[in-house]
Formats: structure tokens, C-alpha cells, sequence
């Protein structure tokens, strides 16, 4: 039976190994190549998905979305929107309403997507409401991942320069690490949801409030 937490506790998340995604990446600079991406994607049966956009360190200073990372199981593509803008094909991505896709603060993400071009948004799921379901308060991909996982993700990368020439290995890992990851704790979610083969400790109270987790 796994334990999970309404809240993890931060020193236990320091202690976690860091967990970062190893597989195969693809960057997308063209339409040409964001049509072939796409096309792999839309035949997945689930995908995870985020944005980055290139912090301000400058008061009235903004940027629009500069990348879009769209994770299979087997290989994320990183949408480099600053090069490529919203494509059509990436559009029909976004409004494809037969694959599921996962993230995290979707809202957020959408609305930056919609200052490049307009789209009627998917089939989407976002991680924050599925956890509420089953009693989980936290937010942050990572801590969501720490509690169900008990691996930790480096957020080191989140306010690099998404808008670089060239992104480094370790932008380009951070970034996928943040798309693959929401397809595991869908699944999981799923998973655990099915069976009930979990318990959920409240963490707010001094006294032992353990409770039996119940699949939907």
C-alpha cells in the first residue's frame, strides 16, 4: 500500500534523489518539422505537456511563450515557439479533442498560448484538480511528484533564457523532465484511484489522522 500526503513535508523533499528525464528529445524550429511532430503525437494515447517563457528580471518587462514541451511515453518534442510562432499544425495539437493532455496549471499555460494565436482548447487534464479528488492540497509539479514518487525535480533551469540561440542539455532536460512527469502521475492517479491501494496522511493535525484512500 503507498503512502501519500495532503502536504509533503519540505525537509523530506530536500533528502529525495533528483529525478530527471533520460529519454529521447526532439526540438522543433520549423513548420516542417512541427507538422511530423504533431503527426507522431496525435497517434499517442496520452501526452504530458508545459510551457516555458523567458523570465523578466525587469519591472514592465514581458515575453511571450517560448517553448512548448509535448511528452510521449517514449519521446518529448520541445516546440521552439519563439522560431516557429503557432503553426496550424501545432493549433490542431492543441485543439485535438480525441488525445489526452495532462499538465499542470493549465490555465496559465493556455492563456499564454492563446497571446499567439487563437485556438478552442482540447481534450485537457490538469493534474491540480485530480489530486484534490483524492485529498492531496499540494500544487507544484514538484512536490506532487516527491509525494507519489519520492523522487525530486531540480527546478535550477526554470529561470534560464528559454529565448536562447541554443538551449543547453540541462534546458532541454528540466523541460522534458516537466511534460514526461505529468503523464506518470496521471497514470498513477489512475491507478490508485482504481484500486484504493493507498493511504493518505494528514499532515495539518498533531494527531494521527491516517485514512484509508478509496479507488473512484
Amino acid at each position: 500500500m503507498k503512502t501519500i500526503y495532503d502536504k509533503i513535508d519540505k525537509q523530506l523533499l530536500q533528502q529525495m534523489p533528483t529525478f530527471i528525464y533520460e529519454g529521447r528529445i526532439e526540438m522543433i524550429v520549423s513548420e516542417s518539422e512541427a507538422r511530423k511532430a504533431v503527426d507522431c503525437l496525435l497517434q499517442q494515447p496520452i501526452l504530458g505537456i508545459d510551457t516555458e517563457t523567458r523570465p523578466s528580471f525587469k519591472r514592465g518587462t514581458f515575453y511571450q511563450v517560448s517553448l512548448l514541451q509535448v511528452s510521449a511515453t517514449d519521446i518529448c518534442f520541445l516546440f521552439r515557439l519563439n522560431h516557429t510562432g503557432l503553426t496550424p499544425d501545432i493549433v490542431r495539437l492543441l485543439e485535438d479533442t480525441e488525445v489526452i493532455k495532462v499538465g499542470l496549471s493549465l490555465h496559465d499555460d493556455i492563456l499564454a498560448l492563446h497571446h499567439l494565436g487563437d485556438f478552442k482548447p482540447g481534450r485537457f487534464v490538469d493534474l491540480q484538480d485530480r489530486v484534490g479528488e483524492i485529498g492531496v492540497k499540494d500544487k507544484s509539479l514538484q512536490k506532487l511528484y516527491a509525494n507519489f514518487f519520492g523522487k525530486r525535480i531540480s527546478k535550477r533551469q526554470r529561470l534560464t533564457n528559454w529565448e536562447a540561440d541554443v538551449l543547453t542539455e540541462k534546458q532541454k532536460r528540466y523541460a522534458a523532465t516537466d511534460a514526461w512527469t505529468c503523464i506518470q502521475l496521471y497514470e498513477e492517479l489512475n491507478r490508485l484511484e482504481q484500486t484504493g491501494d493507498y493511504q493518505l496522511i494528514i499532515t495539518e493535525h498533531e494527531e494521527d489522522t491516517t485514512e484509508e484512500g478509496q479507488g473512484g
